[in-house]
């Protein structure tokens, strides 16, 4: 059982030896720049963007002009095969569609309300990836502060099972105060399994979005943490989430599109216009005529109506989503500043509380066991309020960071 503490201690240290030579090591502002110009998603919703804008191009254009030939095939008069010379048949046209009623004008904006809608929705990607981005950084430093305590403490541990084994052997101390260490150990060991398992999902996830395979880590202090503290009121970020909020635009250009395309089905009721200009050589009222004509249909019947209704209930759609998201928006930004303002009193009684003392505290407690001046019951039930204590600062830490980043999110915007 001994050997095994030997073997776990050893693992961590390789483990952290390993690690340490191929991090990354960031903070906030580099992450973003590595995320904005290499995660896969972005550059692939930035393509979609650039397809959108192609889509414009594409709407400007005219429709292509018509031509086409008739020749003769054959003579049954002259038996003569392709009889087109100067006696014999043939016909040119060359026909041009001309668009009515302002359609082609309606076709670009409706391909500029579906570009913005692409930018916004790269924005709204931007806005998701950078809150994972963000909370992921520093639960991931925390968690790495926590580690490298619990490994020193298991150290520490590893130590006093070895000395306390001895006395034991001399029968100096009880068997039992052997085995509240040993249980003591595999507690914290689990523990420290438990937020290493933690550790590595969440590196998983800050790997995806910067596209890097080792180890992440975010440099930060105590002060980047407390600017996540700001008073704010929910009016205040209400109104920033309704100018910022990528989604919500969205919503809002889905409905200009829908007002758009009803503007755009009611110009298809138009007909378009055929014009076209021919050469025919034989067939007409005389030799060689050149012959101009026209074409239109006549909108007895189908006068897109159909498409015209179905476009109506688009923009009441349109309206009743963007109605919907606004009050969902107004629900969430209000129950996450209420979350927000709890955590933030929570941070600051806890920084109260916790100070230098407890590591004084620690180190005495420990000093003091060693010398048999206090009793292993004693030394075990403050070492593991100890570990609770560490574990509660960093939950509170992270949570803080964590209710900063999420009003960030519902805000669209950098606020804290």
């Amino acid at each position: 059982m001994f050997r095994k503490y030997k073997l776990v201690t050893l693992f961590t240290l390789l483990y952290c030896s390993v690690s340490a030579q191929d991090t990354l090591k960031v903070n906030l502002k580099q992450a973003d720049s590595l995320f904005l110009s290499r995660n896969y998603y972005l550059l692939a919703a930035g393509m979609n963007i650039e397809a959108q804008r192609a889509a414009e191009i594409q709407a400007a254009l005219y429709p292509n002009p018509v031509a086409s030939a008739n020749l003769n095939m054959y003579d049954p008069e002259n038996r003569k095969i392709l009889h087109t010379g100067n006696t014999g048949q043939k016909l040119f046209q060359i026909e041009q569609l001309i668009m009515l009623g302002g359609k082609r004008k309606a076709e670009i904006e409706l391909a500029k309300t579906v570009t913005s809608i692409a930018e916004y929705e790269f924005q709204d990607m931007v806005r998701e990836l950078k809150y994972r981005l963000h909370s992921g950084l520093f639960a991931v430093g925390q968690h790495l502060n926590l580690l490298n305590m619990y490994n020193s403490q298991l150290q520490l541990l590893d130590s006093l099972l070895s000395n306390t084994k001895t006395q034991v052997d001399k029968g100096n101390i009880p068997m039992k105060d052997l085995v509240r260490l040993k249980g003591a150990y595999l507690t914290l060991n689990n523990d420290r399994a438990e937020l290493l398992k933690s550790y590595y999902e969440i590196q998983t996830e800050l790997n995806t979005i910067l596209q890097y395979d080792g180890p992440v880590v975010h440099t930060f202090n105590e002060e980047d943490i407390q600017k996540y503290i700001s008073n704010r009121s929910f009016p205040e970020l209400y109104e920033l989430a309704l100018d910022n909020r990528p989604d919500l635009h969205i919503e809002l250009k889905n409905r200009e599109w829908a007002e758009q395309n009803l503007i755009y089905q009611k110009k298809l009721a138009i007909p378009d216009m055929n014009v076209f200009v021919s050469y025919d050589q034989r067939s007409g009222a005389f030799n060689n005529e050149i012959n101009a004509g026209v074409s239109i249909p006549l909108p007895l019947w189908n006068k897109n109506q159909g498409n015209v209704k179905a476009a109506r209930y688009r923009i009441e759609e349109a309206s009743l989503k963007l109605d919907g998201m606004k009050n969902r928006l107004s629900s969430e930004i209000r129950n996450s500043h209420h979350l927000y303002n709890q955590t933030v009193a929570e941070y600051q009684r806890a920084i109260r509380l916790y100070d230098h003392d407890f590591e004084v505290t620690f180190k005495g407690m420990t000093e003091n066991f060693k010398k048999r001046n206090v009793s292993i019951v004693e030394f075990i039930d403050f070492f593991e309020s100890y570990n609770e204590v560490l574990n509660e600062l960093v939950r509170i830490k992270i949570q803080l960071v964590s209710s900063g980043e999420e009003l960030n999110r519902l805000i669209g915007k950098d606020v804290y």
